[in-house]
C-alpha cells in the first residue's frame, strides 16, 4: 500500500502520513520479501524462514517510521516470528543430522562376501536356525542398511502415547547407526530426536520444537546403551550376527547370549528363539536415565512372532516389537515400533 501511495497509483485513505518515493520502494521491498517467503513455504523449502526474517526486519522498520498508520503490523510480525524460528530450528537440526549422515555414508566399509553354511557352523544351534530361517545363507552380508519406522512412545509409565515416525541407517563392518525421529506430542507441539552410535560412542539428542534441548545424553552409560541397542537391532539385518566383534554363547535349547565388544565397551544381549528359529525376545542390562544419574536396569524387547515379513533380497525379519524397562517400581512399557520398509547394501545408501 505504501508503494502505491508513494507513486500515486492509488489513494490509500488508511495511510495518512506522506510517503516519499524512496520509502515507497522500501514498502515494495517488504511486500516482495513476504511474497517470496510465502512462495518458498508453499514449495516446502526449508529455508523459507530467511525470507520471513528479512520481511519482518523491513516491515518493522516501516512500522516504526510510519507508526501512526502501521503500528498494528507489529502483531502480524509477532505471529510470523515464532513460526519462522521453529522452521529455523528444524533446518538447523536437519543440517546437523545430514552432516552426520554423510559422514556415516562416506566411512561405511563394504563387505562383498556371501554368507555360507561354513560361516554359521560354529554358532549355537538356535542362532544357526535363526540365520537359516531369515534367509541370509547364500546371500551377501548386509554391510549397509536403511529402514523406516513408525509407532508410539511415551516418556513416563502412565504417560500419553505419542505417535512418531523415524528413519535409521546402519553400517556393520565398523558398527554404527544414525536414527532420526519426529514425535507428535500434541497439535502444534513436537519433538525431534537423533540417536547415534559411531566409533563406539553414543549420543542421544532430543529437542522440543527443534529449538529447546530436552536431552543430550553422552558418556560411558550412553555408549553402553547405544551398543546394546545396536546389538538387539541386528534382528533386522541378521548377517551382522557373524561380525567379528560379536561372540555367541549357548544358554539353552532356545536361547543364546551375544556379547559385543567395540570401542572399549562390552555388553551382552540374550536372544530368545522359537522352535522354528524366529527371534521372540531380546533381554539385556542397560543404563536407564534418572534425575539423580543412570542406573543399570533390565531392558526387554518383545517381538511379535506374527509380524515376520520378507524384504529384498529375500531376508525375513520381524517388523513389530515393543520395548519395556523392568524397573523396581514396575514395568515401564515405553515404545511400540514397526519397521515399514528396509533396504540393504547398495540400495540402502
Amino acid at each position: 500500500m505504501g508503494f502505491a501511495k508513494a507513486f500515486e497509483y492509488a489513494e490509500i485513505k488508511e495511510l495518512t502520513l506522506p510517503i516519499s518515493k524512496n520509502w515507497g520502494i522500501i514498502w515494495l521491498l517488504g511486500a516482495a520479501l513476504f511474497v517470496f517467503c510465502a512462495l518458498f513455504f508453499l514449495l516446502k523449502k526449508e529455508n523459507w524462514f530467511a525470507w520471513a526474517w528479512a520481511g519482518i526486519l523491513v516491515s518493522q522498520l516501516l512500522i516504526v517510521v510510519f507508526w501512526t498508520d502501521a503500528r498494528f503490523g507489529t502483531l502480524a510480525n509477532l505471529l510470523i516470528l515464532p513460526v519462522s524460528l521453529i522452521a529455523w530450528g528444524q533446518w538447523s537440526f536437519n543440517r546437523m543430522a545430514n552432516t552426520e549422515l554423510q559422514n556415516l555414508l562416506q566411512t561405511a566399509v563394504t563387505n562383498t562376501a556371501t554368507v555360507t553354511e561354513a560361516d554359521i557352523a560354529q554358532l549355537p544351534q538356535p542362532v544357526q536356525q535363526w540365520l537359516r530361517q531369515s534367509g541370509v545363507v547364500g546371500k551377501p552380508y548386509a554391510d549397509k542398511i536403511q529402514l523406516w519406522q513408525n509407532g508410539t512412545m511415551r516418556t513416563t509409565q502412565n504417560g500419553k502415547w505419542m505417535p512418531f515416525e523415524a528413519r535409521q541407517w546402519f553400517a556393520t563392518v565398523q558398527p554404527a547407526f544414525l536414527w532420526q525421529t519426529e514425535v507428535k506430542m500434541m497439535p502444534g507441539v513436537f519433538l525431534v530426536g537423533r540417536d547415534k552410535y559411531e566409533n563406539g560412542k553414543g549420543n542421544m539428542l532430543i529437542k522440543a520444537l527443534s529449538l529447546f534441548t530436552v536431552a543430550n545424553a553422552k558418556g560411558p552409560e550412553t555408549d553402553q546403551g547405544t551398543l546394546v541397542r545396536y546389538l538387539a537391532e541386528i534382528v533386522w539385518f541378521p548377517s551382522a550376527a557373524l561380525s567379528k566383534y560379536i561372540q555367541w554363547e549357548a544358554t539353552g535349547s532356545n536361547a543364546a547370549k551375544a556379547t559385543m565388544t567395540y570401542g572399549g565397551t562390552t555388553a551382552s544381549v540374550l536372544f530368545r528363539f522359537s522352535d522354528d528359529g524366529k527371534v521372540l525376545a531380546c533381554e539385556a542390562k542397560r543404563y536407564y536415565t534418572r534425575n539423580n544419574g543412570a542406573t543399570l536396569e533390565d531392558w526387554h524387547v518383545e517381538i511379535d512372532p506374527n509380524s515376520y515379513k520378507t524384504f529384498q533380497p529375500g531376508i525375513t525379519i520381524p517388523v513389530r516389537s515393543g520395548v519395556t524397562w523392568k524397573l523396581k517400581e514396575g514395568d515401564f512399557n515405553w515404545l511400540k515400533v514397526e519397521v515399514t520398509q528396509i533396504l540393504y547394501n547398495a540400495d540402502a545408501y
